[in-house]
């Protein structure tokens, strides 16, 4: 993404405004400050706003998979859609404390501190901001981590604009002044509407009485109207009978009564007995299983499989009943029933719980759980599964590395990327088997799993996708190329960032071919960086600036005497977004040697 030019976009302003100061019928002179000409009314971006304060603020202070922080940024994503009802794109001017939207102020912050919202983008130069439709799904999070590190860097960091020309965020458009320049700013924004102030709801409601609850139920006994009669026990007494009834309120009737049927399964010889009691245990199973009693569920299946080995006598068509019954949950549709059931579940099982029930399932389960895994998008039930399914992967990787080769795309990928996190050596074969699918997912997935095993054989393979036909594929090849320092790459890196391809690539992708090339090529390569960021062609034209940028980004990844003085040789360039990435480069190369 090319940087955005740095002049002020054209603003609406109503007749009423346009046409200048009237007069009142008194004579005295005034401002005719008419409410503007909106296209739509402004509150739907005021919403918007205030959810971003709050999701800037959630990114910043939880983890990404806290329920809270997910909670936050779906509303913040849900709070685009009243918008685009209105518009495909709308765009916010900035002042020091306010974002303007049509000359009326959206959102106020006092105070030139990083918590505020217009401060942080008013001191790095950027004047306004464009949101396009589809920001709120694929460059949202992005935009957060930005925000996020803009707030805590410091002054010999990066600002915020080398920070959004790096991430070159596809639906948001922005303009800037170069603050380093001398001449005159080239955006200048003046809020002319003082912001509409809502008083914060009062609180004059009494605090709630600190009473007893229980003193106010009927019915209920109060051990103090006892505590001065002749026979009243002592505190010992009274303890030791609270914890017993604590005990047994606590204990688990249903895993007593299923150890009971068990051990009469394994005393009894007797056929028709245990044939009995192998119903009864299938019939208890779908009722546990219904009333969400997975703690037991997972209990019946442990203790049911010991009791299979160790009753006496048992026969052949006995043990294949009860083994019926205890394999029905990891069949495909018994297992699709219950991840539908919890889908649908107001209150989800805790991790534990649910954990306790999958360590149970048959290696069989995990192509149903990689298929739900890739179906479900909530969050919660999400994490709870990806963890419950981990614990089992790990524990069936045989049945892991068959599903790699799936013919199902979801369970394929899934599979692939579990074998990835486990950083499987077995796996590695049948991941380089799926790297000439016809499916670009599955090839990526393929490529990021390969980089994480990081085996010897895997980076071989790895290397051959430098030159695969999808944008995504090489990208991510080429970082994991620059991380695991992989040598014997250079060669296909070098030729990439020669050939023509490249330079007709987008952004994201120069930048990662240009970091793998600088990690590798060592003091080597510095003359064809060199050329590039500081050499001229014909009647003096220099390269592209996005080329010449990440240029000098792979300088200051070489980070040699020769790579320094090359890039020292470009800190007087006018183009600010090369200027910029040399002194970032300087930066990282000056920390680097010493």
């Amino acid at each position: 993404m090319s940087a955005p030019s740095a002049t002020a976009a054209p603003r609406r302003t109503s007749g009423a405004r346009a046409a200048g100061g009237g007069r009142t019928s008194g004579g005295a002179a005034t401002a005719d400050l008419a409410p503007p000409d909106l296209p739509f009314p402004s509150a739907p971006i005021e919403d918007m706003l205030k959810l971003l304060t709050k999701g800037v603020r959630a990114h910043q202070l939880y983890m990404h998979n806290n329920p809270t922080y997910l909670k936050a940024l779906e509303a913040l994503r849900a709070s685009f859609g009243p918008i685009w009802e209105y518009t495909d794109d709308f765009a916010l001017q900035i002042t020091e404390a306010q974002f303007l939207w049509e000359d009326v102020a959206v959102l106020t912050e006092d105070g030139k501190t990083s918590e505020s919202l217009p401060w942080t983008f008013y001191k790095d130069g950027v004047r306004e901001l464009r949101f396009a439709k589809g920001f709120e799904t694929s460059d949202l999070e992005r935009f957060l981590d930005v925000l996020q590190r803009a707030r805590r860097n410091s002054p010999d960091e990066d600002d915020l604009l080398v920070m959004l020309w790096e991430n070159e965020l596809q639906h948001l458009r922005y303009r800037y002044v170069d603050l380093s320049s001398d001449a005159p700013s080239a955006v200048a924004l003046e809020s002319r509407f003082e912001p509409h102030v809502v008083d914060p709801p009062s609180e004059d409601d009494p605090p709630l009485p600190e009473e007893s609850l229980l003193l106010s139920r009927p019915g209920v006994v109060n051990l103090e109207d006892f505590d001065s009669t002749l026979y009243f026990l002592d505190e010992g007494e009274v303890e030791y009978l609270r914890d017993a009834v604590g005990k047994e309120y606590a204990s688990d009737l249903r895993a007593n009564v299923l150890a009971i049927l068990l051990d009469v399964f394994e005393a009894q010889a007797d056929a028709g007995v245990r044939d009995e009691i192998t119903r009864i245990l299938d019939n208890l199973m779908l009722h546990l299983l219904s009333a969400r009693q997975y703690p037991a569920v997972a209990f019946l299946l442990r203790e049911a499989q010991t009791a299979t080995s160790r009753a006496p006598n048992l026969a052949l068509g006995q043990r294949d009943e009860l083994v019926r019954v205890l394999d029905r949950l990891s069949e495909s549709e018994a297992l699709s029933q219950l991840l539908e059931g919890l889908a649908e579940s107001r209150e989800l099982p805790s991790q534990d719980a649910l954990n306790a029930l999958f360590e149970q399932l048959r290696p069989t389960a995990l192509g149903t759980l990689f298929s739900w895994l890739a179906r479900t998008h909530e969050p919660q039930l999400k994490a709870l599964l990806e963890t419950s399914a981990g614990r089992l992967t790990a524990a069936n990787t045989t049945e892991l590395v068959r599903l790699i080769g799936s013919p199902d795309h979801d369970i394929a990928i899934e599979a692939i990327r579990r074998a990835g996190a486990l950083r499987s050596a077995g796996a590695v074969a049948p991941i380089i088997k799926r790297m000439v699918d016809a499916d670009p997912a599955i090839r990526l997935a393929s490529v990021v799993a390969l980089a994480e095993i990081a085996s010897a054989g895997a980076l071989q393979a790895l290397e051959r996708a430098i030159d695969d036909a999808d944008r995504e594929v090489r990208v991510v090849t080429a970082r994991a190329m620059a991380a695991r320092a992989y040598r014997p790459a250079l060669a296909r890196v070098e030729a990439a960032v020669k050939g023509k391809a490249l330079r007709e690539a987008n952004l994201t992708e120069k930048m990662a071919m240009f970091e793998a090339y600088g990690a590798l090529c060592g003091d080597g390569g510095v003359s064809l960086l060199d050329g590039i960021l500081n050499g001229k062609g014909f009647l003096g034209k220099r390269d592209d600036p996005d080329h010449r940028a990440c240029a000098a980004m792979a300088l200051g990844r070489v980070g040699t005497e020769r790579a320094l003085e090359a890039l020292r040789r470009a800190t007087s360039e006018k183009e600010v977004v090369v200027r910029n990435a040399v002194n970032k480069a300087l930066r990282g190369g000056a920390l680097a040697t010493s």
